[in-house]
């Protein structure tokens, strides 16, 4: 009998109990959190899609692993088994570990700006890399692909670089003024969209062109290899491995946070392929960061954990079910005519909450009220990407306007189940059906930075 979607390759060993407040209990707990569901309780939550960031489960290999963690200070054992196992992934000469990807981005991206006013250019800089580039004096230009926007009509490659904007951008700001090109793989602002090989190896021809760095922020690199296997014409045949390596191959540093295709709850990795003064300025500025270079604010149980953690993620069986979980969900919400990101990426399911709600204007963020919403209904928790997350223009202190008002449904690894999948696409539903009457959000509270995170809201009158 043919499958619709893939059977999980594994079972379930330990459970975690969860448990849904009663509807009134919901809203006042959102109102307390000033409707910001960053700042909800986890006790309060009933399916918790906030991220997939660190909220995966290990398997018994990895809680096998923890127990002969190695805690010395400098020269772990462990810091050598992952030093291994990212080696034989990457290809990449220089490793270091970071306590998440932020932590990574910290130690790496001030040393690539040499001036004040350079700028990184990328498929899509998500949050933390923006700040990041910003705070260390840099500017963030992204130069997504146009098909990305239009969430309704298929593409496999949403998360292309525009190659033509991209050469434009270099040669108009001057080549000595680009810091570096960022391959965000997969492409998470736009809607965990994968990168073709094709793309991904033109960007990085462009980059040598012009004697430009390449990073690959590749917290989801296995999720882009697989989808590089099922729709890129030529790597059928390919293991998700060795598209892996060609990929690693093309490009000067990974930086990734661990915490999703690691599948670890905590983690991250600076590799370089082979830039040793590069690689010693880290080494240097890593240490008042984030720690000692052998152990970069990670455990050493946490760093077995992760060695095992990056070859179970290239797992295709694993991958196979992975991917079919997250179209699952879109599937479900698609034929209630709900709109989303189609097709659906590796982690998440994002709702289109421009066109759900095109009442609600961009600056009083429609997809954090849905979400909201959402909260409300079933006691299930997500995450805007739009114009909140997009911050404020650093000079004219203007909010910017995201291409793309959406809702992330992050879909953690190895938690819930299909009958969970089920109970979420019928409260979005039910949601979908009332959206007439849903309201947008104004600030009470605005954080400077980041300011998602701990900003405070109440619905417009």
């Amino acid at each position: 009998m043919d499958k619709k979607y893939a059977v999980p390759p594994y079972k379930i060993k330990m459970v975690e109990p969860i448990h849904l407040i009663g509807r009134s209990e919901r809203e006042e707990r959102l109102a307390q959190a000033g409707y910001n569901q960053f700042a909800l309780k986890s006790e309060d939550v009933f399916i918790d899609l906030l991220t997939d960031s660190g909220t995966g489960a290990m398997s018994h290999f990895q809680w096998g692993a923890m127990m002969i963690g190695d805690e010395a200070y400098a020269g772990s054992q462990s810091f050598y088994r992952l030093e291994t196992a990212v080696k034989n992934i990457t290809g990449y000469a220089y490793i270091m570990p970071a306590h998440q990807g932020r932590g990574a981005e910290q130690v790496v991206i001030p040393q690539l700006i040499k001036h004040p006013g350079m700028i990184f250019i990328s498929n899509m800089h998500f949050d933390t890399t923006r700040a990041h580039v910003e705070l260390a004096g840099g500017e963030a230009v992204d130069v997504a692909c146009k098909e990305c926007l239009d969430t309704l009509t298929y593409y496999p490659f949403k998360g292309n670089f525009d190659l033509e904007k991209l050469e434009k951008v270099i040669i108009s700001r001057g080549k000595d003024n680009v810091a570096g090109i960022i391959l965000t793989v997969t492409n998470n602002a736009v809607g965990g969209q994968p990168v073709s090989m094709e793309n991904f190896r033109s960007v990085c021809e462009i980059a040598k062109k012009y004697q430009i760095k390449t990073i690959i922020d590749g917290a989801r690199y296995a999720e882009n290899s697989y989808f590089i296997k099922i729709r890129e014409k030529g790597y059928e045949n390919t293991s998700v491995r060795e598209i892996a390596k060609e990929m690693f191959g093309y490009a000067d540093i990974f930086l990734m946070s661990a915490k999703k295709d690691g599948l670890v709850n905590m983690g991250g990795i600076i590799a370089i392929k082979d830039d040793q003064d590069l690689f010693r300025k880290c080494q240097t500025y890593i240490v008042p960061m984030e720690g000692f270079p052998t152990y970069g604010g990670m455990a050493g149980r946490d760093m077995d954990a992760l060695a095992v953690g990056l070859d179970e993620a290239l797992d295709e069986a694993y991958l196979e079910y992975r991917i079919d979980e997250v179209r699952y969900l879109g599937d479900r919400l698609k034929a209630a005519g709900i709109p989303i990101q189609f097709p659906t990426g590796g982690h998440a399911v994002f709702v289109d909450c421009g066109k759900m709600c095109p009442h609600i204007p961009y600056d009083q963020f429609p997809a954090a009220a849905v979400g909201n919403e959402l909260y409300i209904e079933g006691g299930i928790r997500s995450v805007e990407i739009g114009s909140m997350l997009m911050g404020r223009d650093p000079i004219s202190g203007k909010n910017r306007q995201s291409d793309m008002e959406l809702l992330r449904l992050t879909i953690p690894r190895r938690v819930y189940t299909f009958q969970h999948w089920d109970y979420v696409a019928d409260s979005l539903i039910n949601v979908f059906n009332r959206r007439q009457t849903i309201k947008g959000l104004k600030f009470t509270y605005e954080s400077p930075v980041l300011r998602h995170f701990t900003s405070r809201f109440v619905p417009m009158p």
